[in-house]
């Protein structure tokens, strides 16, 4: 969602396909071949599971299983469960519970304008990851109606999170896209700029349409792309310059094709939402002199707030639909719980919360390294027995119906929508998937009426089969275990 940041080869481009530039989305149509009429024995269940791991087309990659009962620690499977994997988003299943056990349910994130006197406005961001367009309009409005017509130095206080916007280990192709986006305190529309590419006559460039029109005036574009002939085959592919703001697009739509839409991380997202602030306050009669970004954590009196929705439902959107600057955001707004020093990176306070609570919640701290919220690293690192571990604890907890609320539901919602579907699974299981280039993962819990709830972790690494194919297994294993009964 692989090579480091500043990995040398990268000093040319690297191409970003519109058609996988969803490719952490991890949504894909697959029916495992397991039927859904069977019945299986928990001791046949182990012979069942090998057989399918041990297919020649999986004997370079690596699979890590636990499959525990819910309530108990009987181990019903294990294949490496206390090995080291790369987890991609699973990760993600640690940081939301550990934000559900310290922030709790209710807790929001606030966005505040100060009046710093003689005319000077301050807005300071905490990093809410909701914080879009209408928010913005909402700010705007609660200025206008106290009178504001005119501000002399409207100053934007980006210092709430402190460190690195993209951590340095994260891939130079994700962060050009909108699942990669930089995480800072005045998060706006996620940090992607969306825009559409239309056909126009045969042999005419594509024309490119921003979603806010305002967006334009941030990029250099090249455009080398075409309008072909009906029905032709039609692809378009983006290249971001190191720098960020020259965009160089190639590829080509059939005349009588319809629009690809995609989004791209904005490089400069402080700049990005001052731009658009600003041009929110000129539209309703609002001037502004002069605008600064300053980090002086000097606020005045509040005049105007909007909050972000409760955590409850932060959680949904960060794990339905695995979104990683949900992760990011929330990762850091654990760096409330400790005192911070002056210019100490937020997201390693969010990391050294995240391993003292897991630590409260049982899981054995040497059974994993975390170093981001998302799991976008490959530098993150996880035993299938850790996920099950947490998975049980929160499970435990008075926490438990929240936490289950924002997982994916095998054949229905989010990265699951599509998976599981017409098979025993659908509608009983509940997980997170996770998935980058040679990974593979699949964590969660079945709740089987006709057996005991069970808690589960499924990883692949180093596969070079496609995902699809490894997905299969993972799910005809996944099905397995709503066959289970007792005998």
């Amino acid at each position: 969602m692989l090579k480091k940041y500043f990995f040398s080869l990268i000093f040319l481009f690297i191409s970003i396909q519109i058609g996988s530039i969803q490719k952490v989305a991890e949504a894909q149509t697959v029916v495992p071949e397991v039927t859904t009429s069977k019945s299986l024995c928990p001791a046949q269940l182990s012979s069942t599971i090998n057989t399918i791991i041990n297919r020649s087309e999986f004997s370079r990659g690596r699979w890590g299983i636990l499959i525990k009962t819910l309530s108990s620690d009987k181990i019903l499977y294990s294949q490496d469960s206390q090995k080291y994997f790369i987890p991609a988003s699973n990760i993600k299943l640690f940081t939301t519970a550990v934000a559900l056990q310290k922030l709790g349910s209710d807790f929001r994130i606030r966005t505040s304008i100060y009046d710093d006197g003689n005319g000077i406005l301050r807005v300071v961001g905490r990093g809410d990851p909701s914080f879009k367009n209408p928010q913005l309009r909402l700010l705007t409005k609660q200025l206008y109606q106290q009178g504001i017509r005119e501000i002399n130095q409207l100053i934007v206080d980006d210092s709430y999170f402190q460190g690195e916007v993209v951590h340095s280990s994260w891939e130079w192709e994700d962060i050009q896209a909108d699942y990669g986006a930089p995480v800072n305190s005045l998060i706006l529309n996620e940090n992607a700029s969306e825009l559409s590419f239309l056909p126009q006559n045969i042999g005419q460039p594509l024309q490119l349409k921003w979603t806010e029109p305002t967006e334009a005036y941030q990029w250099k574009i090249e455009n080398n792309t075409i309008t072909t002939q009906a029905d032709k085959p039609s692809f378009v592919e983006i290249n971001r310059d190191l720098k960020g703001q020259i965009l160089r697009i190639k590829g080509q739509l059939a005349v009588n094709s319809q629009p690809e839409i995609t989004a791209i991380a904005v490089f400069d997202p402080i700049s990005n939402f001052l731009k658009q602030f600003r041009h929110n306050l000129i539209t309703v009669g609002i001037t502004v002199k002069e605008t600064v970004i300053s980090n002086l954590n000097k606020n005045g009196k509040e005049i105007a707030a909007v909050e972000s929705p409760p955590l409850s439902e932060l959680l949904i959107e960060t794990n339905v639909n695995s979104n990683n600057l949900y992760a990011e955001a929330l990762l850091r707004s654990l760096a409330i719980k400790k005192p911070r020093e002056i210019n100490q990176n937020t997201a390693d306070i969010g990391l050294q919360v995240m391993k003292e609570t897991l630590t409260q919640l049982g899981v054995e701290p040497e059974s994993y390294v975390i170093v981001d919220g998302s799991g976008l690293s490959r530098k993150n690192l996880t035993t299938p027995a850790a996920l099950v571990q947490v998975l049980q604890a929160i499970d435990k907890s008075p926490q438990r119906e929240i936490f289950r609320a924002s997982l994916p539901i095998a054949g229905m919602t989010g990265s699951l929508k599509n998976r599981l579907i017409n098979t025993a699974a659908a509608g009983i299981v509940q997980g997170k998937t996770g998935s980058m280039t040679g990974v593979s993962a699949l964590s969660g819990y079945v709740n089987s009426a006709n057996y005991e709830p069970l808690v589960f972790s499924i990883m692949v690494n180093q596969s070079e089969q496609p995902n699809k194919i490894v997905r299969t297994a993972i799910d005809e294993i996944v099905v397995l275990l709503t066959q289970l009964k007792r005998c």
